[in-house]
């Protein structure tokens, strides 16, 4: 195994940009799938008719379809198509338009949601209906029942559901290589083609997505343990056999 490439500080540069652009794409999708979730589980829940048929299709097309043509469609088809637009190309926006980072934290983000949203739908859905009227008859908003009592409730059930998204998250992270943005996988097959190393700079990137995913696997598992209204593990101990006592009369 030849892994003397790391010391050439050029070869460094690669694999911290491509580090840094994991986290920042993990990060953005993260947050905005999650809230989209919300959105779309809401919608589908209590929105008007139109707005969840709307909901529902979203879902259906984003969980039907793979993330990697997801991923084309919105560089290859939405981006080029911009392009054409007259005047686009001069505003202010184009340097967000153009840039392979937008197109893959908004392809993430929408797959999250979609995801995510079915799953605090069910979530949401199987809230008792009297914990709402509880807060209700505390003279409760109807926003404050949603903030204070349903969605902490509904997280509460999906909460370890939506843990293994994050997880799936960072693992698609790698297809954004194919967009030609810099990840890690984009570093290392820089570094293969250049070194004609096959195997050493594959076998650094592996590494270095499990240490993520311990890392965020054991940092999640600690938001499931300190989320407000999750129960603690507790250790169970055996019952002491007690010995029948003469009864006092």
């Amino acid at each position: 195994m030849d892994f003397s490439w790391l010391q050439d500080p050029f070869y460094q540069e690669y694999l911290i940009e491509g580090f840094v652009n994991t986290l920042w794409l993990l990060a953005v999708s993260a947050v905005g799938g999650l809230a989209l979730a919300v959105a779309v589980a809401m919608a589908r829940l209590k929105g008007p008719r139109p707005l969840a048929m709307l909901a529902k299709g979203f879902t259906v097309v984003m969980r039907g379809t793979p993330l990697l043509v997801q991923l084309f469609f919105f560089y290859y088809g939405v981006g080029r198509l911009l392009e054409g637009i007259p005047g686009v190309q001069d505003s202010m926006i184009w340097p967000l338009l153009r840039d392979p980072f937008f197109y893959g934290a908004l392809t993430f983000t929408l797959s999250v949601g979609a995801y995510s949203g079915e799953v605090l739908r069910g979530a949401l859905a199987s809230v008792p209906p009297g914990e709402r009227e509880a807060g209700r008859a505390f003279g409760m908003t109807p926003f404050q029942v949603f903030a204070r009592l349903w969605l902490p409730r509904a997280i509460q059930r999906c909460l370890p559901t939506l843990t293994g998204e994050m997880i799936l998250l960072l693992k698609s992270v790698p297809l954004v290589s194919t967009i030609a943005l810099m990840d890690l996988l984009q570093a290392a097959n820089i570094i293969r083609d250049e070194t004609f190393l096959v195997y050493e700079p594959l076998m650094l990137i592996a590494g270095i997505y499990l240490a993520m995913t311990v890392v965020l696997t054991l940092v999640l598992r600690q938001v499931e343990h300190h989320f407000p209204g999750m129960q603690p593990t507790r250790r169970r101990f055996p019952l002491r056999r007690v010995e029948n006592a003469p009864c006092k009369h």
